[in-house]
This record gives structure tokens, sequence and C-alpha cells, in this order.
């Protein structure tokens, strides 16, 4: 598997020509989310069924950018019409799970984000596989990998840190830089697992 160094100059190698894109896009990720959660009650609702889909789009989406394929703003909705189901239930799976482990302390909570955090991308590539099984394979596929990851999320962390002196617009560039760099780790450990 290659260094973390080297994933990141590859996720920003893969964003050359497609920024604009990748920006718009996830803007419109966020648009969503943050609209969803300004409606009283039935936001919260609708932010439960539609979370999991989207992240799964987005998924999908930063995979096709990392692939240098035709990626299109329209792959934000793939789950909607592929695995819809699904992705909504492992969303939900997924939040329960880390809340249980939150609960017996912070550590098995961030251990337990990190064995699952690669069903969204496996849901995006096989709309076949179930929520829990594609939540199984997230958390085989990480082993041996869950430190690997939290040290990319801790560079990412430090970029997200600088944004704020950007007053934010930096953002704009780290969100879809992140949703390729963890593309490009999903890409690395699949080929290191077979």
């Amino acid at each position: 598997m290659k260094e973390n160094s080297q994933i990141m100059t590859d996720a920003k190698e893969s964003l050359h020509g497609k920024w604009p894109l990748a920006i718009g896009t996830l803007v419109i990720l966020f648009l969503i989310s943050i609209g969803l959660s300004l409606i009283p009650y039935f936001g919260q609702i609708a932010s439960l069924i539609i979370t999991g889909p989207l992240v799964v789009g987005a998924s999908f989406f930063a995979l096709k950018i990392s692939r240098d394929l035709d990626a299109k703003t329209d792959d934000l909705f793939y789950a909607f019409n592929n695995n819809f189901g699904n992705s909504i239930l492992a969303y939900l799976l997924i939040v329960i799970f880390v809340f249980l482990r939150l609960l017996l302390l912070i550590i098995p909570g961030i251990i337990a984000s990190l064995a699952y955090s690669q069903t969204w991308f496996i849901l995006s590539e096989d709309s076949s596989i179930d929520s829990y099984d594609a939540i199984l394979k997230s958390k085989k596929m990480m082993d041996g990998y869950k430190w690997k990851l939290f040290k990319i999320q801790l560079r990412l962390f430090g970029l997200g840190i600088l944004c704020l002196f950007t007053l934010g617009i930096g953002f704009l560039w780290l969100m879809p830089y992140q949703y390729v760099v963890y593309a490009k780790f999903y890409d690395e450990l699949k080929s290191s697992s077979i």
C-alpha cells in the first residue's frame, strides 16, 4: 500500500482540471444537508433518510474522479436509484454501532467509525450487497489499516484548521479533496487485500 503522502498527492493530481465540478457538486451536498437541518421536525427525519444515500453518492462521485472516469454532478444522487434502502439502513446501523461504542469510551467509538469507514465506497461499487454485509466487509478490509486512515484524517483535520484562517473559503477545496483522498485510500486498500 502506498504511503499516506503519496495517496494525498495522487488525490490532488486526480482533481487537476476537475476542481470546479468537484467543488460545485460538494457544495450542492452541503447545501442539501444544511437546508434539511433548518426544517423543524421534518428536517431531522428527512436527514436520517437521505444522508446515507447522499454519502454513497458522494463516494461514487469521488471514486469516479479518483479513477479518472467521467464524473457528473448527478452522481451525487446515484444511491437514490441504486441501493437506496441499503444506503439508509447502513447509515442507521453505523450511527447506532458507533454510538454504542461511544457509550463505552471515546476511543472505541473512533475505532468503530474507522472500521466502518469503507462502507460507503463498498455500497457505491456493489448495488447487490446489503447494508450489514457492506459494514462487515468494511470492518474486514480495515483490519490493520485503521491507524493509517486515522493519520490521514489527522492531516485533513490540520488542513481544516488552516481553512478557518481563510474565513472558511478553503473548505470549498478541502471538501472535494478529502473525498478523493478517501477514494484513493479505498482503492489502495482494495488492491492490497486482493
